[in-house]
């Protein structure tokens, strides 16, 4: 047989056991800790992390370190990811166990659920400007680099093909999963990252959203340059930033003299909203 053949084969082999099919299938919505899949299961921490492992060795789950926790989730990319929807879309989706354990899944991150998230009016004006942005050019794979407790991830996640979310802290990044859990979001994923030197391969994604981390950094230009390497040919930077007391007008030189420096082609920046605007847009490419 061929490799392949043999590698279907054996993805077969790990999905026939139901603890698995289990883990697999609540791991395809949200990225999951041990100790989250421990409680959901019901079995032992060791007897879990046996059946990850298994998961992981034949490619149907990945695992990646965030602080001090380690979360599995379905690959999203990468090598076999076509032939990976495939085999997971035989799961069904009105499977009773699978519901149960998405809503312990649910009702255990219920004490980190920020409750209603309110839109300002500036706000509102941004998001909508965001999602015209779509409009004009798909998102394809996008990062949000201080994504914080993930309003915009939650905003384009069904407009992109994988979303993901990096913070510094900690505390937002649980937020941003209760609340991507909440949304039913399963394409996105949060991480732990310092902006000058991201946990990503060169090119992976297709637009890149620069979350207001660019006004108090120590080295604007090196965030944006970090942005580039992550960049596709082609791609899009998202520069966005709030209005200080400075006024729009500083805000926008600092965009232009930061994309001059870092040779970003960038589109005049937008005030929004157009009067007493409390945040500034701008879109750039190499």
């Amino acid at each position: 047989m061929k490799a392949s053949t043999e590698h279907l084969l054996s993805q077969f082999k790990a999905l026939g056991d139901p603890v698995r099919a289990r883990l697999v299938a609540l791991c395809g919505v949200v990225e999951c800790s041990v100790s989250e899949l421990t409680h959901v299961t019901g079995l032992s921490q060791p007897r879990v992390s046996q059946h990850l492992k298994q998961l992981i060795a034949e490619d149907l789950l990945e695992r990646f370190r965030d602080g001090h926790f380690v979360f599995y989730r379905v690959p999203s990319n990468g090598g076999g990811s076509s032939a990976r929807r495939k085999l997971l879309a035989l799961l069904p989706d009105d499977e009773p166990e699978f519901a149960r354990d998405l809503e312990k899944l649910r009702k255990l991150r219920a004490g980190d659920e920020p409750g209603v998230m309110v839109e300002t009016g500036d706000e509102r004006f941004l998001h909508k400007a965001l999602v015209d942005l779509t409009v004009a050019a798909p998102l394809g794979d996008l990062l949000d680099v201080g994504c914080g407790q993930g309003r915009i991830l939650k905003l384009l996640a069904t407009r992109a093909h994988r979303v993901v979310g990096v913070d510094v802290d900690s505390d937002a990044r649980r937020l941003a999963r209760a609340e991507l859990l909440l949304a039913g979001s399963p394409n996105c994923s949060l991480r732990q990252g310092d902006m000058y030197s991201l946990p990503f391969d060169d090119g992976e994604f297709d637009t890149i959203i620069l979350d207001d981390v660019l006004p108090g950094a120590d080295s604007p230009t090196g965030v944006i340059e970090e942005a580039l390497r992550l960049l596709t040919a082609g791609g899009r930077v998202l520069l966005l930033a709030t209005i200080g007391a400075e006024g729009a007008e500083h805000t926008r030189k600092q965009f232009t003299d930061w994309a001059a420096q870092t040779g970003l082609r960038l589109a005049p920046p937008r005030s929004i909203p157009d009067k007493k605007p409390g945040w500034m847009l701008g879109v750039a490419t190499l």
